[in-house]
């Protein structure tokens, strides 16, 4: 694709929070830049976006940019919001920086939003000299100042993640590995649902869960008791018992 010269338009982007679970807590994935400016270096973080081609739609605008930016291929995304206030930015690097890589004039930018669910082990393949992306935990949002206005689109995708996994709760398995305990599958529901589960009574309506499988495997190299390992058959998981 990149061999081929594409129009871009200057007023629609496209950003992708990307959001993963490594066992304990929910990670975000962001992209750092590095910027030579001739004079002065900085450095700074945001979501993995860019302008969108005029010949193509959201959907895959969104699927070409988070792989273009990761590498990854095949993830559960789906759009949950618009940004479109005038001041987007008060930082005119932002801009400037767009315009620099894409070689395009920028004008007024309305960007739509998407989540992405993906599995935490899956690997990155980022093949650029300028920007690294790097996971990092969701609680240091907070501490951070991201480019534009992706601060609030990332509170907003967290937001909007929240709600989605109340009606489609078997999304949450997106972000879980193949195979998985029944403490990470509780870790990560209560993280997101906010709530403390009791133990018993989550594996209980959990274990009526079809398309959940036990399997004859314990996780391996735990300091304690190797716990059972599960599995998630999405084809059979039309209803999930949280």
């Amino acid at each position: 694709m990149k061999d081929v010269k594409f129009n871009y338009n200057p007023h629609i982007s496209v950003d992708c929070v990307v959001f993963g679970f490594d066992g304990e807590k929910l990670k975000i994935l962001l992209i750092e830049r590095n910027i030579d400016e001739g004079k002065e270096f900085y450095s700074d973080k945001k979501l993995p976006g860019s302008i969108i081609y005029e010949e193509e739609g959201l959907d895959t605008a969104a699927s070409r940019i988070l792989t273009e930016l990761t590498g990854l291929k095949n993830v559960f995304l789906t759009q949950f919001h618009s940004f479109g206030d005038p001041q987007r930015s008060s930082n005119p690097r932002d801009v400037n920086w767009l315009e620099m890589t894409t070689q395009t004039k920028i004008g007024r930018i309305v960007t739509v939003a998407y989540i992405a669910l993906i599995k935490i082990d899956r690997k990155i393949v980022f093949d650029s000299e300028s920007t690294t992306a790097k996971w990092y935990d969701l609680d240091d949002l907070a501490n951070m100042k991201l480019a534009f206005d992706h601060n609030e689109i990332a509170l907003k995708a967290l937001s909007f993640m929240r709600r989605f996994i109340s009606l489609v709760p078997n999304a949450l398995f997106e972000l879980l590995p193949k195979k998985f305990t029944m403490t990470e599958l509780r870790s990560l529901h209560d993280i997101v649902v906010g709530v403390t589960s009791d133990v018993r009574n989550f594996q209980k309506k959990v274990l009526q869960t079809p398309g959940l499988i036990p399997l004859d495997e314990v996780k391996k190299n735990v300091p304690h008791r190797a716990p059972k390992l599960y599995s998630f058959d999405k084809r059979k998981g039309s209803k999930i018992f949280f």
